[in-house]
């Protein structure tokens, strides 16, 4: 084995453990809430001594911002091109439906002070991608296609907890998911973004 290969191993353990240590937190998070994650308690949790999590995260905020990060990229996921237009309004309800205390970070991070951009990486192209289908369904209207995108991310991330907690406690996820599927691609179709 090459000192380079060796070299490798050790870092691909590492980004391993890194991802573990963090599908963990959330797990915690999940069940206990953001207030009882602590490095102690994953540490506990991980079967690890703290300096093990210490070599991943420094501190708690550390540990708490690569939660943050990880549900950005679970949500970004659901954007990929090739997930039919269904498959990724399913995806999202159903990340929101099923991780309500991470989706709180996330929501937290998305309405706090300053970029969008540091908690959405694509949102730049989100806008031009929108304002590309709202200018040519509606040619002769002025339309703020930076507004109508923040209300499309708000219906979809927030959406589907307030209607599972405040409107329809009793329906099960699957229909949830049903109903908010149906109803988005109607709105996208209306506003000449999907075909579908």
């Amino acid at each position: 084995m090459t000192d380079e290969t060796a070299q490798q191993r050790r870092y691909k353990s590492f980004e391993d453990t890194h991802q573990m240590l963090i599908e963990l937190a959330v797990g915690l998070i999940a069940d206990r809430g953001i207030d009882a994650l602590s490095l102690s308690a994953l540490a506990r949790a991980a079967g690890v001594n703290r300096t093990t999590i210490y070599y991943h995260f420094t501190d708690r905020d550390a540990l708490v911002a690569a939660v943050k990060l990880w549900s950005s990229q679970q949500i970004v996921a659901a954007f990929r091109p090739e997930l039919p237009r269904q498959a990724r309004i399913d995806y999202v309800t159903r990340f929101v439906l099923d991780n309500p205390a991470i989706m709180s970070l996330w929501i937290e991070d998305f309405i706090a002070p300053g970029d969008i951009r540091a908690s959405y990486p694509h949102w730049d192209a989100l806008v031009s991608g929108i304002g590309t289908s709202l200018a040519a369904a509606f040619p002769d209207e002025p339309i703020d296609a930076e507004v109508y995108c923040v209300m499309l991310l708000t219906s979809a991330l927030i959406g589907p907890r307030v209607f599972r907690h405040r409107v329809a406690p009793d329906l099960d996820t699957e229909a949830t998911i049903a109903r908010f599927r149906q109803e988005q691609q109607r709105v996208l179709r209306r506003d000449g973004i999907a075909e579908d």
